[in-house]
């Protein structure tokens, strides 16, 4: 793409494809898997209530270190499926030393209950473990050192931030019940009761659901949680679904299962309606990427400077602003952190993103609304969405040149 001479953000459109088809060829892999061992029927129901959910397919082309991860965990409940066991704990130790060292919190109870059940043998997993574990660390800091220019094992660094120090609280918390209570019913929509049902029609189920729900109880451990963490559950989840809603299918003209038949259509629908809701939401919920677009194209080159330095707060980073969007020279960017309000007209940007409506040195040129919340309304649709002043662009009162320009000025949070 550097090659060709085109925006930065085709970049990102050629990225987030290429991502989003790895995911879904190991999402593949895994649903071929279960066509063999349990029937192309469950299969059917796996592709149905995955297509009807929102943040599995929404995250399925994020460029995270969980989404490189999941893919790698995906293969391995493949594998799993299919037999190859080693090839499954190779899997997530490979993912757990490069992409993302909390797969160890889905390996260890994975391992454990293969070790129990005696499907593998101690020192065989072992060995095939170690190998893994030696190439991976080997690979990783091989690569990330040379990136960085300097000895480094980026999820070494991780887990002493996140779980020795235990300073991952610092980006917030929620309490131990929030992912069974908020963001498994979110995301799994009508997998979640289903799920639930697949364990106590299929004894089978219980042996795949285990290691995945004490993956997510141990995760719970911690006080810091947002639903990509525990993205890598979801399809195990889908697939005890799947077996519950064959055989509602299958029995669905008897007299009770007829009842629990038509529930779990309406908890179909209801899917699809809360995915269309979350996406309509989410269409509105990167207001930074607008309001840096927009500042592209009003705010241009000046009379007064040669470069065009902008601040980007934290929350302007974290809504939809990445290095993709960035134009190159005469633009300059900043993310750096914790610089207080005060002290921005100090370092003589030129432009600033940010959360807060007034800046002392600054005018607030532009305002980006964002998605707010959901409002109930008598009509057709029955909802609407409410959007408030998320992202205010300011500039320099010093350069004349900004002051003069037709901005459309900036509206208030009411």
């Amino acid at each position: 793409m550097n090659l060709l001479h085109v925006p930065k953000l085709y970049s990102l459109y050629a990225v987030r494809l290429v991502l989003g088809g790895i995911m879904l060829s190991t999402l593949r892999f895994f649903r071929i898997q279960i066509k063999k061992k349990f029937g192309s029927q469950v299969e059917a129901f796996f592709v149905i209530l995955t297509a009807s959910q929102f943040h599995l397919l929404f995250y399925c082309t994020r460029p995270l270190p969980n989404i490189l991860a999941f893919a790698l965990v995906n293969l391995a409940y493949g594998f799993w499926f299919k037999g190859r066991l080693y090839a499954a704990l190779n899997s997530m130790v490979f993912a757990t030393l490069v992409f993302r060292c909390d797969i160890l919190l889905l390996i260890a109870p994975l391992g454990l209950e293969l070790l129990l059940t005696k499907s593998v043998s101690f020192w065989k997993a072992l060995t095939f473990c170690l190998a893994a574990a030696f190439l991976s660390i080997g690979l990783t800091v091989l690569v990330d050192s040379v990136i960085w220019k300097r000895l480094l094992w980026p999820e070494l660094e991780v887990f002493w931030f996140n779980s020795v120090l235990n300073r991952s609280s610092e980006w917030g918390t929620h309490p131990f019940h929030w992912y069974f209570t908020s963001a498994l019913p979110r995301s799994l929509l009508a997998a979640y009761p289903l799920f639930l049902l697949g364990v106590l029609l299929d004894r089978r189920v219980f042996f795949y659901i285990l290691p995945v729900l004490s993956f997510v109880l141990l995760y719970s451990k911690l006080p810091h949680k947002e639903l990509r963490f525990i993205m890598s559950s979801i399809p195990v989840f889908n697939f005890a679904a799947a077996v519950a809603a064959s055989r509602l299918y299958n029995n669905r003209k008897k007299s009770f299962w007829k009842f629990l038949y038509i529930a779990m259509l309406g908890l179909i629908l209801g899917s699809l309606a809360c995915t269309t809701v979350f996406f309509m939401a989410s269409y509105e919920n990167y207001p930074s990427g607008y309001a840096l677009k927009s500042l592209h194209r009003i705010g241009g080159v000046t009379k007064n400077s040669d470069e065009l330095r902008v601040h980007i707060d934290t929350f302007s980073a974290m809504n939809g602003i990445s290095r993709f969007c960035e134009y190159n020279y005469p633009w300059r960017y900043s993310k750096e952190e914790n610089i207080s309000l005060e002290d921005l007209q100090m370092r003589n940007f030129t432009y600033l993103l940010n959360e807060n409506s007034y800046i002392e040195g600054f005018k607030c040129l532009m305002s980006v609304d964002g998605f707010s919340r959901v409002r109930i309304r008598i009509g057709f649709p029955p909802i609407s969405f409410a959007k408030e002043p998320k992202v205010f662009i300011h500039g320099n009162i010093r350069n004349t040149d900004i002051m003069n320009r037709g901005w459309p000025g900036c509206s208030v949070i009411p």
